[in-house]
Order: structure tokens, then C-alpha cells, then sequence
């Protein structure tokens, strides 16, 4: 379908264009005319499908041509689970807010507290934002959400995840009126907990799946490599920095720790390289991907904290150090490559300590992974098998065998007397009289 046929107004239509729309993707195509009829939505698709747009375009188009329920307070809440999501958002909403007199702000944790309680004193029509930082606002009675009309929850499987579902029912209590159209989107719909809370928050919501949870990209190429220890795993690391035709490529590793430390290793080998994990102070990690995203590094190191949301058209390359423990952020961190129908490259290394959660990915992609070599670099690692136990032989005791068996098992002793005050004492010994010998 092309961007001109979307039931939106034109002023939309004219926005994407210069920024270079032309057509839609399929959960684009099926989810905003549903959306637009002010439907509640529960609907899946891979990530980098454009979804952001499939639930901005309906919030556009409502606050554009209805009437305000309210004139204070909000008229669309987007709700994220992670600030960098925030922040992506955020982004690509102000693109289309741009040409018109709308506003939107961002109201995320790490951001400074005073400056955004400023921000929703000019009664922004949009707010994104994190749920831990929305419901601090709620409770000091700086936010007011009786007027919300739309409700956006963007990865609600990974906001379940992250143990914000309190939050989530807050602002759904904060919010709850029968003219309030609601949005969910996930990763999947086979995830039981997102299932019971659509339940409790979407009305009659009309259900889009696109393509299956453990869908592969067709657009990235995927590659496996066995590696005996940490030092081999550096060794194909090095060799695939120094041998791909990268543009950027992200790195994703098991712990902050090693984020940090292969960082600094790239960067003595003189690449352009940053780190990236959760324990950085928002400021810092907005820095970073600011600075990533410019092209300003050519290789970023982090852990799942980037493994959703982030848009970065010039990754060509994702590597991943150590296999995620979760089956599903495979599928998202092998997603920052091949975005807009551009090709990309994932490349797996797999230890001893990665095998189990290798197996696990083998799982859910539900096909048999095979493994690539890289010469000079030969592991002796070939993977894990699984032992399997054989049931104890029962053997066939004739009757006699029985009987003579059973006689010649002793009785059990009689259990000692463990009830405290009925007890012997310790070190008692009873007396026996000697027997009188006679002369």
C-alpha cells in the first residue's frame, strides 16, 4: 500500500513524504486504518517493521481532527519500555509534529525531574515516557490523565518483563473512561502475561500478528562460530572486526563488565569504539548513542540495553560475544541490523557457557543451526551432548531365589526416640549386674 492511501490527513501524507515515505509495511498498512476507527489494537510484528509509525500516524490523525476531551491535561500518552525507546520515539514523533502547532515533550527516567514537571505545565497534547517516571509524576499530582484519549503501550511484552506491570495498571486506573482508546503492541502474542493484562485494559481489541515470534529476517544473514574459552572468542571477535566489511556493527555481551573491557580492547587495536550498558547515567548513555548513531564510532559494545528500539540505519553487522539467556532478545538483537530493507550480517560465537541458551535459540527459530569455521582458528569445543540415562535393568527373581532372599534380610532397627522429653540423656548408659561366679 502506499503512504497516499493511509485514511489520514494530508498534512501527514505531505510530512512523510519529505521525509521519504512512499509506502507501507504490512503492520503499517493493516494497523493504522484499524487504529484510526478508534479501535483498540493488540498487535505483534518483528521488530523493525515499522511500528513506531503504525501507532504515531492514528495519534496524529486523532488530536488533528477531534475535539480535546479536556484542555490541560494529555490528549495522547506513549508509554516505552526503556528510555533510549523513549527517546527513539520521542524522536520520530517530533518529525511529524514539526509543521503543525502541537506539542510533545518526553518524560523519562534520568532526565531532570523540575525540568520535565515545566515541560507539563504547557499541556503538552503528547507525552512519551517510561512507566517508573509517569506514575512519580501521578503521585505528586503533576500529571493528570482524566482527559487521555489514546494510550500507547510500545513493547508491552518487555515492560511486563521488566516488573512494571504496577505501573501500567496505575496509569490505566489514572486514565480509566469509557472514551479512551488503548494500543498494545508486542513482540508476541503467545506471551500469557501480556495476554491477561489486554484483557484488563483493551475493550473488544481487535488482534494483528505479523509473521510468527520466531520469525526469521530474511534480510539478515546468519552465522554461527564454536569457541573453546573467553581468550578464542576474542580471537574471532578481533578477526571479524579486521576482516568484515563493517559500517558500524554492534557487539552485544552477557555483563557490563565485559562491555567495558572489550571496549577498551577494540580501542587499543585502534578502532573507533564505545560502551554502552545500564549502570551509565542517562546523560551518558544518550551521549554515546548520539554519537553512534552520527557515526562518530564505528563499533558499539553493550549489553540488551540496546537490543530494542534503536533505529540505526548504518549498522551493517551484529556480533553477538555471548547468546542472550532470554530466546526472545535474540531475535531483537540480531534486529538492529537489516532495518528498512537493507541487507545485514549476525554473527553468533558460541563457548561451553553459551550452549545451553544456544540450544534454547535453535528451539525457538525452530530449524537445526549449522556452524562456520574460520581458518587457523580451530575449537576444539563441539558442543554439549546430552547424557542420556538408561532406566536400571529389572531382573527376573525366580520364587525360591525370593524366599531365600527375604530370609536373609535383616529387620530394620528400631528408630531412636526423638520425642525431647521422653529421650534418653546423652551418655547414658544403663547398668548391667555381673553375674555372680560361683566357687
Amino acid at each position: 500500500m502506499l503512504i497516499d492511501d493511509l485514511p489520514v490527513d494530508r498534512r501527514l501524507i505531505i510530512s512523510l513524504s519529505h521525509l521519504g515515505f512512499t509506502e507501507t509495511t504490512e503492520i503499517q498498512a493493516k494497523a493504522v486504518p484499524i487504529a484510526v476507527a478508534g479501535k483498540d489494537l493488540l498487535a505483534s510484528s518483528k521488530t523493525g517493521s515499522g511500528k513506531t509509525l503504525a501507532y504515531l500516524l492514528p495519534a496524529m490523525q486523532r488530536v488533528l481532527k477531534t475535539r480535546a476531551l479536556t484542555k490541560r491535561d494529555p490528549r495522547v500518552l506513549i508509554l516505552t519500555p526503556t528510555r533510549e525507546l523513549a527517546k527513539q520515539v520521542y524522536a520520530q514523533l517530533r518529525l511529524l509534529v514539526s509543521n503543525t502547532s502541537l506539542k510533545s515533550t518526553l518524560v523519562s527516567g534520568g532526565e531532570n525531574f523540575n525540568d520535565q514537571v515545566k515541560a507539563l505545565d504547557k499541556d503538552p497534547h503528547f507525552v512519551v515516557g517510561t512507566p517508573g517516571r509517569i506514575v512519580d509524576h501521578l503521585k505528586k499530582g503533576l500529571l493528570h490523565l482524566e482527559g487521555l484519549e489514546l494510550l500507547i503501550l510500545d513493547e508491552a511484552d518487555r515492560m511486563l518483563d521488566l516488573g512494571f506491570a504496577e505501573q501500567l495498571k496505575a496509569v490505566n486506573s489514572a486514565a480509566n473512561h469509557r472514551l479512551r482508546q488503548t494500543l498494545l503492541f508486542s513482540a508476541t502474542l503467545g506471551h500469557a502475561e501480556v495476554n491477561e493484562f489486554a484483557s484488563e485494559l483493551l475493550k473488544a481489541p481487535v488482534r494483528i500478528a505479523i509473521g510468527e515470534e520466531n520469525q526469521q529476517h530474511s534480510e539478515i544473514s546468519q552465522r554461527f562460530y564454536l569457541a573453546d574459552n573467553l581468550n578464542q572468542k576474542e580471537k574471532l571477535l578481533f578477526h571479524f572486526i579486521k576482516n568484515e566489511e563493517i559500517k558500524q556493527a554492534i557487539i552485544f555481551t552477557a555483563t557490563r563488565l565485559d562491555a567495558q573491557r572489550l571496549s577498551a580492547a577494540l580501542s587499543e587495536k585502534g578502532y573507533g569504539t564505545l560502551a554502552l550498558h545500564g549502570d551509565l547515567t542517562q546523560n551518558n548513555r544518550n551521549s554515546i548513542m548520539d554519537s553512534f548513531s552520527r557515526g562518530k564510532a564505528q563499533l558499539l559494545v553493550t549489553t540488551d540495553i540496546a537490543s530494542r528500539g534503536l533505529d540505526l540505519l548504518n549498522v551493517s553487522h551484529v556480533i553477538n560475544f555471548d547468546i542472550p539467556k532470554h530466546t526472545e532478545e535474540y531475535i531483537h538483537r540480531i534486529g538492529r541490523t537489516g532495518r528498512a530493507g537493507e541487507k545485514g550480517d549476525a554473527i553468533s560465537i558460541i563457548g561451553p557457557k553459551d550452549w545451553v541458551n544456544f540450544k534454547k535459540v535453535e528451539e525457538f527459530v525452530q530449524r537445526q543451526l549449522t556452524f562456520n569455521r574460520v581458518d587457523g582458528i580451530k575449537p576444539q569445543f563441539k558442543g554439549i551432548v546430552e547424557k542420556v540415562v538408561k532406566a536400571p535393568e529389572t531382573k527376573v527373581v525366580s520364587h525360591k531365589a525370593e524366599k531365600k532372599q527375604s530370609s536373609k534380610t535383616r529387620k530394620p532397627k528400631a528408630a531412636p526416640n526423638k520425642i525431647f522429653h521422653e529421650a534418653e540423656e546423652a551418655g547414658f548408659t544403663p547398668m548391667r549386674r555381673k553375674k555372680k561366679i560361683e566357687e
